[in-house]
């Protein structure tokens, strides 16, 4: 049987389609990634969050999680982030000397 599967986009305002970030799996944006996202910490949730991290423009991970979540799951997820590792611990621990995001 022929599945279709959904579009992607780099719009993070159109729901029905999958976000650029997951273009290898069907996985649409608001629905199947923020329930994902907003359930208990465990492997899929892990695997879906090191890859929106790995894979995503930052500007549009803040339309899934929030600044202190990235910090909360930083090191427990830094092996899935690969190059993108350093950028986010950059972000983080600046906005932690600046006073934006608490320690």
């Amino acid at each position: 049987m022929l599945r279709l599967v959904r579009g992607l986009t780099t719009d993070m305002a159109r729901g029905d389609l999958r976000a650029y970030f997951l273009w290898d799996e069907d996985v649409s944006k608001f629905a199947e990634l923020r329930a994902a996202l907003a359930g208990p910490d465990g492997p899929a949730r892990d695997r879906l969050l090191g890859k929106m991290l790995r894979e995503a423009r930052d500007v549009d991970v803040w339309a899934f999680v929030t600044p202190a979540e990235v910090a909360r799951v930083l090191e427990p997820l830094r092996r899935r982030l690969g190059r993108r590792y350093p950028f986010w611990k950059f972000l983080i621990e600046g906005w932690r000397a600046d006073g934006l995001l608490a320690h």
